[in-house]
């Protein structure tokens, strides 16, 4: 399992998929509000002038030695739900990115969010 403290240190290495295909750049890592633990992260992907996130989830995530391999193929990735480089995941479109990859939303019982950034 891939706690908290240790995906920090891999900000910004690349992230890949299972053939190791380079996704992106590693930006943040959001955790889940009940568990606190890494639930989904952020990949910065697209050309230099036009930077986006995309969400991935972390949920067999492996560790290298300069990277971090995600269970999900590029083109899957890519077309995942993503938000500006400057912008915060709004709290409607959270769930979105549970239903694009098959995943069980559960928000608080008072409406909370799942996801909270680390």
């Amino acid at each position: 399992m891939i706690h908290s403290a240790d995906i920090r240190e891999w900000r910004n290495r690349d992230v890949v998929d299972p053939k190791q295909h380079k996704i992106g750049m590693l930006e943040a890592v959001y955790v889940d509000t009940t568990t606190d633990e890494p639930a989904v992260a952020t990949v910065r992907t697209g050309l230099p002038t036009r930077h986006r996130l995309v969400f991935v989830p972390l949920d067999e995530a492996v560790l290298g030695p300069d990277y971090v391999k995600v269970s999900y193929t590029k083109g899957h990735v890519q077309s995942a739900p993503s938000i500006g480089t400057d912008d915060v995941l709004p709290a409607e479109q959270e769930e979105a990115i549970f239903r694009y990859y098959d995943m069980a939303y559960q928000p608080g019982a008072k409406g909370e969010r799942q996801l909270a950034r680390r």
